[in-house]
């Protein structure tokens, strides 16, 4: 009975990475490395059609098992094209009400091994983890405890995991948590996780995150406290950024 959903697995990972490197174009390869600072590898696919891609290959797979599911998704993640984590956690979020601890695990283990650059961590951390959170909120606790993680993607990953949480007013002593542990990171991109992570925490409790922001002995990095004034009032922004 697995023998031929098993060759369905090959099959569609094999077709679909075809499909990649048909839609590519030199262009936009050149077009998608001016966003990274370090190289990236790429097929040239823009993430519309890497969407689109992923609402077909939901519609063959859809009422697969969660473990044939995750299989071709390892599977499609091969090669290290930044296309690949995209169509991955695409796909992963139209799955988003199912997804629980055994995805939040195998989210991990990509960041582990299979991210190398932050276009692929907040895909990952803003879909499929924010998902498994947004189900499970008990496992906020795990994202956060990526603040002391070697890896810079599992740092950024503790801050970007909990955007939709904070854009929701969910979670907001974790968020603070985590921010305050970030906050001598030297990292850029850990920094504009956290200043991403308040930013998007501010609008529903505002009082909070202005009280947390101004409270500190010693004030957060220009480039968080810049990306966590975006959204604020003129009043809070002058507040938040004149220390």
């Amino acid at each position: 009975m697995d023998a031929p959903l098993d060759s369905r697995i090959d099959g569609l990972a094999a077709r679909t990475r075809e499909r990649l490197i048909e839609l590519g174009t030199d262009r936009h390869r050149a077009a998608l490395q001016r966003f990274f600072q370090e190289p990236v590898r790429a097929h040239g696919v823009p993430s519309a059609e890497v969407r689109d891609l992923a609402r077909e290959i939901y519609r063959e797979i859809r009422d697969w098992p969660g473990v044939k599911r995750d299989r071709l998704c390892e599977a499609l993640w091969t090669g290290g094209e930044i296309e690949n984590g995209a169509l991955v956690s695409y796909l992963y979020g139209r799955f988003a009400k199912k997804l629980g601890a055994a995805e939040f695990d195998l989210c991990e283990r990509w960041l582990a091994r299979r991210v190398d650059n932050w276009a692929n961590c907040d895909a990952v951390c803003t879909i499929p983890v924010a998902a498994c959170v947004a189900n499970h909120p008990e496992l906020a606790v795990r994202v956060a405890s990526w603040i002391d993680a070697k890896s810079r993607w599992h740092r950024r990953g503790a801050a970007v995991g909990l955007v939709k949480e904070a854009r929701a007013g969910r979670q907001l002593d974790t968020i603070l948590h985590v921010a305050q542990a970030l906050r001598g990171d030297a990292d850029d991109m850990i920094q504009k996780g956290v200043g991403w992570l308040l930013k998007e925490a501010y609008p529903k409790r505002r009082a909070e995150v202005v009280r947390f922001l101004t409270s500190q002995r010693e004030p957060f990095s220009r480039l968080v406290l810049r990306y966590a004034a975006e959204k604020m009032s003129e009043a809070d922004r002058a507040c938040v950024l004149v220390r």
